[in-house]
C-alpha cells in the first residue's frame, strides 16, 4: 500500500459517520491485538512507549524507540498514526526529515503537540513546524495537539480556539485538545479548528455523545497502556494469594499469532509454557 493511499484511508476514517474510535499502543503486540479485535486504525501512546522503555514521556527521549516500533507495526493491515511529542526537541527541518521517514515506512500520520512542560510553544513557531511536516511528507496526517487545557489554563478555550486556527492555516489535518470535555468547549472547538477534532475518550460518554458535538475523533491516550499495568499486578498478586488469573487472558498460541506466520512456524517451546 503507498503512502497516498493509507493516507487517503486514514483520513477518510475521520469522516464517516461514526467518530473513529482510536486506541493507543505501546509495543508490536500490544497494536496488534488491537488491529485483530477489528479497530479500524491504531495510534501509540508515547507515555507508554517512554514507560516501557525507562525512560520519561515528554523529555525528548525516545526518537529511536518510536521509529523502531512504528517500524515494527507499520505493516499492520490497518493504518498506524504515531505520536512524535514535540518532535523530541528538533528543529523544524529535523522533524520533518523524522516524518519523512515515517511516511516512508507506511506510517498514516503523525501527532505533535505544542505543549513544553509546563507552557506552550509559541503558536507561530509550532505553525512552522506543522508546515515543515506537511511540505516534506504531504501524505502524512498531521495531528496537532494544543495543551490549553491539558495545563489548566485559566482562558483554555480562547487559547485553545486561537491555536487550532493557526495549526489548520498551517497545513494540519486535524486538531487535538487533551482535557477539553464541555459540549460547548467541543462545539466551539470543531467549529473554529474547520478540521477533524480530537479528544481523549470519556469514560461512560458514548462515542454518539461525543459525535454531536462535533468530535471526529476519540484516542485512548496512555489509558490503555496504564490498565495493563494495574491487570499485571492484580493478576499477581491474586496468583500468590492463591486465587487464579484474570478471566479473558489470551493463550500462549493467541499472542505468538500476533508475531505472524512466521512466528508459528518457529519450534515450539514446550507444552509447559505459559
Amino acid at each position: 500500500m503507498t503512502a497516498a493511499t493509507v493516507f487517503e484511508r486514514f483520513r477518510a476514517l475521520h469522516h464517516g459517520p461514526e467518530p473513529l474510535v482510536l486506541p493507543n499502543a505501546w509495543d508490536h503486540a500490544s497494536a496488534a491485538v488491537l488491529a485483530a479485535a477489528g479497530f479500524a486504525a491504531v495510534g501509540t501512546t508515547s507515555l507508554g512507549v517512554a514507560a516501557a522503555a525507562g525512560k520519561p514521556d515528554a523529555a525528548g527521549a525516545t526518537r529511536a524507540e518510536t521509529l523502531a516500533l512504528a517500524r515494527r507495526i507499520a505493516h499492520l493491515d490497518v493504518p498506524v498514526t504515531v505520536d512524535i511529542e514535540d518532535g523530541f526537541g528538533g528543529s523544524p527541518a529535523e522533524v520533518a526529515e523524522l516524518s519523512g521517514s515515517l511516511a516512508a515506512m507506511g506510517i498514516a500520520g503523525v501527532n505533535v503537540e505544542d505543549g513544553r512542560g509546563d507552557r506552550l510553544a509559541d503558536p507561530a513557531e509550532q505553525g512552522k513546524l506543522i508546515r515543515a511536516i506537511k511540505d516534506s511528507a504531504p501524505d502524512l496526517f498531521v495531528n496537532a495537539r494544543t495543551d490549553p487545557f491539558w495545563l489548566d489554563m485559566p482562558d483554555a478555550l480562547t487559547e485553545a480556539v486561537r491555536r487550532a486556527r493557526i495549526y489548520a492555516d498551517a497545513g494540519a489535518d486535524g486538531v487535538f485538545v487533551p482535557g477539553a470535555t464541555a459540549g460547548r468547549d467541543l462545539e466551539a472547538l470543531a467549529t473554529a479548528a474547520g478540521v477533524p477534532l480530537n479528544v481523549l475518550v470519556q469514560p461512560g460518554v458514548p462515542p454518539s455523545r461525543l459525535a454531536e458535538a462535533g468530535v471526529r475523533r476519540i484516542s485512548f491516550g496512555s489509558l490503555l497502556f496504564r490498565a495493563a499495568l494495574g491487570a499485571v499486578t492484580g493478576t499477581a498478586l491474586a496468583v500468590a494469594a492463591g486465587g487464579h488469573p484474570v478471566a479473558g487472558a489470551p493463550s500462549y498460541e493467541e499472542v505468538q499469532r500476533l508475531a505472524g506466520p512466521d512466528a508459528m512456524a518457529a519450534p515450539w517451546q514446550g507444552a509447559g509454557t505459559l
